[in-house]
């Protein structure tokens, strides 16, 4: 049979390993406790994993590429935890949106006026738009980081402005 009509060995092909949520050059990996928290958990789950690919010894083809996959994903995910910089939540009131500050602002001009928002500013790995947890690096958040209770920031929104007030804000511990 010709070599053309054969499939080519899987084992050649280098996995692709899925890259982590962007921080862009030399910034900080600012991380809540409960962002960190959430790192050492994604930690064990993918070492449990990788534990589990190593004893599966049905294909050795399948088997060395998942571990290659799973090592791939395990140094991304150590490379992240080494550089993560805890910032834990300030114990006075707050006076001004900083990293891990829920943050609720309503819409006064350029928008739907009377419109409101609530987020927390997190680190780029726990950020989740479903849960109200935006990355620190986000626009919106680099907007309203150091604004205080009451005041008014500009947000720009794609090609639309918008501005806002500070409605709200705590540091709750999560």
């Amino acid at each position: 049979m010709s070599r053309g009509f054969t499939k080519e060995d899987d084992a050649q092909t280098p996995p692709l390993i899925p890259p982590r949520a962007a921080l862009p050059p030399g910034q900080p990996n600012y991380v809540t406790p409960a962002g960190l928290a959430q790192l050492r958990a994604e930690l064990t789950q993918l070492e449990a994993e990788r534990a589990a690919a190593e004893a599966n010894r049905d294909n050795d083809t399948d088997r060395s590429h998942q571990l290659s996959l799973y090592n791939g994903r395990l140094a991304l995910l150590q490379e992240r935890l080494g550089s993560a910089r805890l910032v834990e939540p300030p114990q006075s009131p707050p006076a001004e949106v900083r990293f891990g500050a829920t943050v609720a602002v309503r819409t006064v001009r350029g928008g739907k006026v009377g419109f409101e928002r609530k987020f927390t500013i997190v680190g780029v790995d726990e950020a989740s738009v479903a849960a109200g947890k935006v990355a620190f690096v986000a626009p919106i958040a680099r907007a309203v980081q150091g604004a205080r209770l009451g005041q008014q920031v500009l947000l720009k929104l794609g090609p639309q402005e918008e501005v806002v007030e500070i409605v709200g804000l705590s540091y709750d511990a999560e």
